[in-house]
């Protein structure tokens, strides 16, 4: 476990060229742009949980078959504010920082004082997203870092707040076929009454583009809706989205807000305010995407914890919607450093009571009225296990069809994205946050397939269609793939997405490290 998280990765800022193995398909021309964390220690420092890391860029351009890699740090604030001080100097996710000892009482005094409200550090190393025509390293706080995708220069921090009222936004937004962008945030303080907002930003393919200002700018609130409790709202790491709906759960993980406001005098860190309250249910709120209103019925079902949503999409007067569960939070957990620094069977062993990721579909009717059945299941559709079962309140209740378990960062043809579809990708992950296998799953049949090669570990696979395609799995599935072993090297893996055939492999001559999310960005110029 240790080589494959905790050392401290490299840049490689010039492009490289790929050692190829097979045939890449001569119509994949673009550049696969991925994030993750990849700087653990600076000086005598380091962190305590893997997602503190600072953030690496790399990038994966394809063109007439032939595959180059680069890669570049964030030089996010953070990232140079710690470089210039030799040391750790902005508090992380798991890792609370106090001011050097050896400065003057008047520094040290002011540093206690910025911290009473945290301004979250700006290392973004979650995902690549797009507002307009801009690309940005973001993670879920206030900050992002617009980035050149061909370069992978740091160009500049922007701030939500300066365009809406928000705290914190999510990594992974939706974007439709016109090239809007739609995405959730939490405003928590000093922002008006604290709520959930949903909001989008409009396509910009307008004006000179070095004269152009950024896409947020334009940035249009949907809806907002208030925390069901003051001092605990619901966290967030994604939400679902319909061809007229956003979906979004409202799960019983929650922010604890005292806890978070005093965290830096209590000497716990931000990670520690996040709580699971397994007592509690889970709620589940449609969103009119187009007016804002939201759908009365109340929809709920047992608690749960949900990292990454995988489709969502109407049907029959049905809202469908498939997601990675959890029955505990103790995910975040493992990835402490100290855990990771575990050999694989011990930290198997410590983990073997955790909860494993569970693909789950759950299915909202959405002519619910006070004249339902009392006691019945109201989804009508054939092809599904999935229950709501209207109660004597008028709630209704939902049960998920389970459709797989142990596989994380699910992926799909973006072009079925809000739509009826098929299959979902992602990474087995098998009781170990090591992703080791490449899993097709198909939600007709319920059957998978996988890919598999001892000691190589692949990253989040990504589809990229196919030109010209009508079959929903006419495509590619690309993935970054390390391996412990120092006779492999790296390499980016071309996969047949209908069979998960090995098509090519391009064996990159320089580091790479374990990464998080990316984006496919076709003929980045």
């Amino acid at each position: 476990m240790q080589s494959l998280f905790i050392h401290n990765g490299k840049e490689t800022p010039e492009p490289v060229k790929a050692e190829v193995k097979g045939c890449v398909p001569t119509w994949l021309h673009g550049t696969l742009v991925r994030n993750g964390p990849a700087l653990f220690s600076v000086g005598d420092s380091e962190y305590n949980h893997w997602f503190d890391g600072m953030s690496l860029i790399h990038s994966f351009t394809f063109k007439d078959g032939e595959v180059v890699y680069r890669s570049k740090f964030l030089k996010s604030h953070t990232y140079k504010k710690n470089i210039k001080a030799d040391r750790i100097v902005v508090s992380e996710f798991g890792t609370m920082v106090y001011p050097d000892p050896c400065k003057n009482i008047f520094s040290r005094a002011f540093t206690h004082l910025s911290n009473i409200i945290p301004d979250f550090t700006d290392n973004n190393m979650i995902n690549i997203i797009r507002y307009g025509q801009d690309y940005y390293a973001t993670s879920e706080i206030n900050y992002m870092n617009q980035i050149d995708p061909v370069t992978l220069d740091t160009i500049g921090r922007i701030n939500y707040r300066n365009h809406i009222a928000i705290n914190l936004a999510t990594a992974h937004p939706h974007y439709d076929d016109e090239g809007n962008t739609y995405n959730m945030g939490t405003a928590i303080i000093g922002l008006g009454p604290p709520k959930y907002v949903i909001f989008k930003v409009p396509a910009d393919v307008s004006g000179n583009p070095e004269q152009r200002k950024p896409a947020l700018r334009h940035v249009q609130q949907i809806c907002s809706l208030p925390f069901r409790s003051m001092l605990f709202p619901s966290y967030f790491h994604s939400f679902g989205m319909t061809e007229n709906f956003i979906v979004f759960v409202e799960q019983p993980f929650k922010v604890d807000i005292v806890k978070l406001a005093t965290a830096y005098f209590r000497g716990i860190n931000w990670g520690s305010c996040l709580k699971f309250d397994k007592d509690s249910p889970t709620f589940f709120h449609l969103f009119n995407r187009m007016t804002g209103k939201r759908v009365s019925t109340c929809f709920y079902g047992d608690p749960l914890v949900v990292f990454h949503h995988i489709n969502a999409y109407e049907t029959e007067a049905h809202v469908v919607f498939d997601l990675i569960a959890y029955k505990d939070s103790n995910l975040y957990d493992m990835f402490y450093m100290k855990n990771l620094r575990m050999n694989t069977s011990s930290f198997i062993e410590a983990n073997s009571n955790s909860s494993r990721p569970t693909s789950q579909r759950f299915v909202l009717p959405l002519h619910v009225n006070k004249d339902s059945p009392k006691g019945a299941n109201l989804v009508t559709l054939a092809d599904t296990t999935a229950a709501a079962i209207m109660k004597d309140d008028g709630e209704v209740f939902c049960q998920p069809e389970i459709l797989f378990q142990g596989l994380e960062l699910p992926n799909i043809n973006y072009k079925f994205n809000s739509k009826k579809y098929r299959y979902f990708y992602g990474s087995k992950v098998d009781w170990s946050p090591q992703p080791n296998k490449i899993i097709k799953f198909d939600t007709v049949t319920k059957t998978h397939l996988e890919w598999h090669q001892d000691n190589c570990y692949p990253s989040e696979p990504v589809f990229v269609a196919s030109p010209g395609a009508v079959d929903e799995d006419d495509g590619v599935i690309l993935s970054s793939v390390i391996s412990p072993d120092p006779n492999t090297s790296p390499f980016m893996l071309v996969l047949n997405a209908k069979t998960l055939e090995e098509v090519a492999r391009a064996a990159i001559p320089a580091t790479v490290h374990l990464d998080l999310h990316g984006l496919f960005i076709h003929n980045a110029k």
